[in-house]
């Protein structure tokens, strides 16, 4: 009996890491998923506010990835996004968070022999990518180009860190 009892204590450890581990792995990771929803109906809270796009079909999560490089200027973020057109996309800083929002309507169809292959991805998303210090929205610039959104952000001054030359004496 005694043995019993050590692997039910042991499973229920076992249990309670895999548990602890996949909270800790969805909160560092909340931020690279992005949320595609599909063209629906809008659902609305009692004050008639639009609330979220539903759809008859589920919501999609997939990965929109995202690198940012902080330089002593400015804040570049690049974002992969293939397959979209410079229209596609509406960006716009809000507090410290840079929103990337878009929507992907790509259709690709081959045949191969005896194989035709459909390919759709359809669907809204939104991206919210904190950013490290705090930048002049009016003066960003963006790009698309080969696949890739570059987008540029100079830092406030007061961000900018002041370098100094201390003499030794």
């Amino acid at each position: 009996m005694a043995t019993l009892t050590q692997i039910r204590q042991g499973l229920g450890q076992v249990w309670d890491s895999m548990v602890e581990g996949w909270r800790a792995l969805t909160r560092r990771a909340s931020s690279a998923i992005t949320r595609f929803s599909l063209p629906g109906r809008t659902a609305r809270d009692s004050d008639g506010m639009a609330l979220v796009e539903t759809s008859r079909r589920s919501v999609g999560w997939g990965v929109l990835a995202a690198e940012v490089f902080d330089d002593s200027d400015r804040v570049v973020v690049r974002v992969e996004a293939p397959g979209m057109k410079r229209d596609d996309f509406d960006i716009e800083v809000v507090d410290d968070i840079l929103l990337i929002r878009g929507e992907k309507k790509i259709e690709r169809e081959s045949t191969v022999g005896q194989y035709h292959l459909v390919e759709c991805a359809y669907g809204s998303f939104e991206r919210a990518i904190p950013l490290p210090v705090p930048v002049e929205p009016g003066k960003a610039r963006a790009r698309y180009r080969k696949g890739v959104l570059r987008i540029e952000l100079p830092k406030r001054k007061e961000a900018r860190p002041r370098v100094r030359q201390i003499p030794i004496k």
